[in-house]
């Protein structure tokens, strides 16, 4: 099966080169961000992989009224303008209703569609008109073979700019499991797949700030056995202080240790596809 292959600013998103969507959760304080990119540009550039910047505006899931749940449309979309142009990142962000997919598609290179809206028609088909690439997360309530209904409405919106992300399955209560075979599963419609491994590790149910609310633990194997199935790329959110997060603080990886993390996940990469070398 011959895999279609999407642009995104100047990286080949299908091609055997892995790719890296990597930042905060939710955007914070804009020294903070600031900061992030900047760091996270070095550390992509030291390793060979290229880099698409990810933070969202607005986390419309938080389970209480009293979480953060960002800056808001407006606000947000300056902040990440600004990252997009001082740090000459393609960027990608959520979107939650149809009517912000028009203006986040001004500013951004990716709309992502969470992993809850995914069969949401009418937020689908709004993002796949504005013609930007459409990154949709597997929903964890359905089976992966069945993320083709979802992208089957982008093409049919005259869009075939389509990545999909897993993101894990509804295990019992509270709690995900990734199941490998979801990831030849969604590599069926021909579009680059993604594996986002910091999601996967939540524990639902448990507030995001308590450390009980993410297993860590597990990241490192489930990032290899991704990488080792044969993943386009890899979605990490990261933080330069994930415990002081306002966002999934339990989850997110922490920025220093990232370029340790991610480098034998290039070296499973160039043992999967050798004819493909990262500057190490």
């Amino acid at each position: 099966m011959s895999k279609k292959h999407v642009r995104v600013g100047n990286i080949d998103c299908g091609s055997d080169r892995l790719f890296l969507i990597c930042g905060p959760c939710v955007i914070e304080a804009e020294p903070l961000m600031m900061r992030t990119a900047e760091r996270l540009k070095g550390i992509a550039e030291d390793l060979g992989v290229p880099l698409i910047f990810k933070s969202s505006f607005q986390k419309d899931n938080r389970s209480s009224l009293d979480y953060y749940q960002g800056p808001g449309l407006e606000e947000g979309l300056k902040l990440l303008e600004k990252i997009k142009r001082e740090f000459e990142l393609p960027i990608l962000t959520d979107i939650h209703y149809p009517s912000q997919a028009a203006p986040a598609a001004e500013v951004v290179d990716v709309l992502q569609i969470p992993a809850y809206l995914c069969m949401q028609t009418e937020l689908v088909v709004a993002a796949a008109k504005t013609g930007a690439v459409i990154n949709i997360k597997h929903g964890q309530f359905i089976a992966p073979d069945n993320m083709d209904k979802p992208v089957r409405k982008i093409e049919a919106s005259g869009n075939d700019k389509i990545i999909l992300t897993e993101r894990g399955y509804t295990f019992g209560y509270n709690d995900l499991v990734v199941d490998p075979r979801s990831f030849y599963l969604l590599a069926q419609p021909g579009y680059p797949v993604v594996f986002d491994i910091t999601h996967t590790i939540r524990k639902y149910g448990i507030p995001s700030k308590d450390p009980r609310g993410g297993t860590r633990q597990y990241l490192s194997v489930i990032a290899r056995a991704g990488v080792a199935a044969g993943v386009d790329g890899l979605f990490i959110e990261a933080h330069p202080n994930p415990p002081e997060a306002l966002c999934d603080a339990a989850s997110q990886y922490e920025l220093d240790k990232l370029a340790d993390f991610v480098k034998p996940l290039l070296e499973i990469h160039d043992l999967v596809r050798p004819h493909v070398s990262h500057a190490h």
